[in-house]
């Protein structure tokens, strides 16, 4: 181990490896920034380059856009309240609000440092026990999978708000939205009203746009057309690196929570950044000593959603490594791209090819601390953002919209969805129910029904090993738990509220 780590640092600390980490992360961000363009983007469209390269600098250079294309989407789901990448949802939750306040500053620095330790989490736990968290993950088939969902699913009361009917409500248009398009393992189509447009259903990311990015400029246009609102540019504190680093670690343990989640989530195949930056939030938030202040501008959240999608990164290479099972789709392509250059991904790589694997270990390291720099030095020149009145700056988040959009697939229709979607979220503000529960049931609802079907067929029909194998067992009787919690809650407080 020691003699393939000095390898790797001796194949990493070179100039050319530095500078493509250098230009890998600075463009990675950039991707990621940009709302429709992601990490999977960046990593596909420069896969290309690395045709030419030797197996180390190429790798090297994918593995930089992964990580700084997840760390970038916080920038414009800050700022903007647009979350940059699925995996930066839930930043926008609490990070749009602290800059709505004139904590731009503090949000933006609190969130790149939740990044930056999150994801370190997540690489030394890639390092000192992937094969040992592997073979965890390899425990996990298609009645675990669809146990993990449906847990999941019951934290949806606690991003419900105030109101859980309308929470609920929200999470029931998100998995309807989930339904269009082919159905999973037969392929029948459903509610596609005949337009083969529908045949693949909703892109998380134009409901993410749409939702997030029009339903602002809606409101925004509204208060200045209709209320007569003057629409000033946001005022901002900046100081230092946003936030101590006393006040970031008093939150040591959140952030430790939230990238094992992340990490954990990463390993399981399918799941990736946008379902652990959401479940880490919900945790954080029905943990909390004040759940009712989530969503208005806590550090709490910030901090769960951008320690959770850094720590993917780390986990999602764990499978693809150890066993040659890609974590998410971006880890895919750095499979394929392995494989072309004839490496074979797997137990086996280890020991055959030991010097590469820690080179991705220290590239991964480099590459972290590069974000870290290249994000506070942008820093200041990211909140001078605000500054610009946002008459100016509509028309420039409308035309990155429906770049992002037909960004997705090439495709008109994605535009119209996301043009559709932004009057769906301006309706759903007006009648004050939340995005969150939408988004996680649109996230969540597909996979509980992909794995229902499949344990259902694996079984023919018998779902007992719910009960007896211990894994689903485990976490449905967490669901169970956390259902009768709430529903305990809400009566209590409805109680209250009679009294009163």
């Amino acid at each position: 181990m020691i003699g393939n780590l000095l390898v790797g640092i001796q194949n990493e600390f070179n100039l050319e490896c530095l500078a493509l980490i250098f230009v890998g992360v600075a463009l990675g961000i950039v991707f990621g920034s940009i709302p429709g363009l992601s990490a999977n983007m960046a990593v596909t469209l420069c896969l290309p380059l690395t045709y030419s390269m030797d197996t180390i600098p190429g790798i090297t250079l994918l593995i930089a856009l992964y990580l700084g294309g997840i760390s970038g989407g916080l920038i414009s789901a800050i700022l903007i309240n647009i979350p940059g990448t699925p995996a930066s949802i839930a930043t926008c939750f609490d990070g749009a609000p602290l800059a709505r306040k004139g904590e731009a500053g503090r949000a933006l620095g609190t969130g790149i440092l939740a990044s930056f330790v999150g994801g370190l989490i997540s690489i030394l736990l890639l390092i000192f026990i992937s094969p040992q968290l592997a073979k965890v993950a390899l425990k996990f088939g298609p009645f675990e999978y669809a146990a993990v969902g449906i847990f999941s699913l019951t934290l949806i009361a606690s991003l419900a708000g105030k109101n859980l009917a309308k929470g609920l409500l929200s999470a029931l248009i998100g998995i309807a939205l989930a339904t269009v398009g082919a159905a999973p393992i037969d392929g029948a189509p459903r509610f596609t009203f005949g337009l083969t447009s529908l045949g693949k259903g909703f892109d998380i990311i134009t409901i993410m746009i749409g939702l997030f990015a029009v339903t602002e400029v809606i409101e925004t246009v509204e208060a200045y057309a209709v209320k007569s609102e003057k629409i000033k540019p946001l005022a901002f504190k900046m100081k230092g690196l946003g936030i101590s680093i006393k006040e970031f670690f008093s939150h040591w343990f959140g952030i430790l929570r939230a990238a094992l989640i992340g990490t954990g989530i990463g390993i399981l195949p399918g799941l990736g950044g946008s379902t652990a930056n959401v479940i880490a939030y919900s945790v954080a938030q029905n943990s909390s000593k004040y759940p009712e202040k989530f969503g208005t501008g806590v550090v709490d959240g910030l901090i769960a959603s951008e320690s959770s999608n850094n720590a993917t990164v780390g986990g999602a290479l764990i499978p693809m490594l150890t066993l040659g099972i890609p974590g998410d789709v971006t880890t895919a392509i750095l499979l394929g791209a392995l494989t072309m250059k004839g490496v074979t991904a797997g137990p086996l790589l280890f020991k055959t090819d030991g010097p590469l694997v820690y080179s991705i270990f220290i590239a991964l390291l480099i590459a972290n601390v590069v974000m870290l720099v290249l994000m506070y030095l942008g820093m200041r020149g990211f909140v001078k953002l605000l500054s610009l009145p946002k008459i100016y700056l509509l028309p420039v988040v409308m035309i990155m919209c429906i770049i992002g959009a037909f960004a997705v697939n090439n495709r008109v229709f994605d535009i119209w969805c996301v043009l559709g979607f932004g009057v769906l979220g301006y309706l759903l503000k007006k009648a004050e129910i939340p995005f969150a529960p939408l988004i996680m049931g649109f996230i969540l609802g597909p996979m509980v029904e992909l794995y229902l079907r499949r344990a259902s067929m694996l079984n023919e029909g018998d779902l007992t090993p719910f009960f007896t194998r211990p894994i689903p067992a485990v976490f449905l009787l967490i669901a169970a738990a956390v259902v009768i919690m709430t529903v305990i809650k809400e009566v209590r407080a409805r109680s209250r509220k009679n009294a009163g």
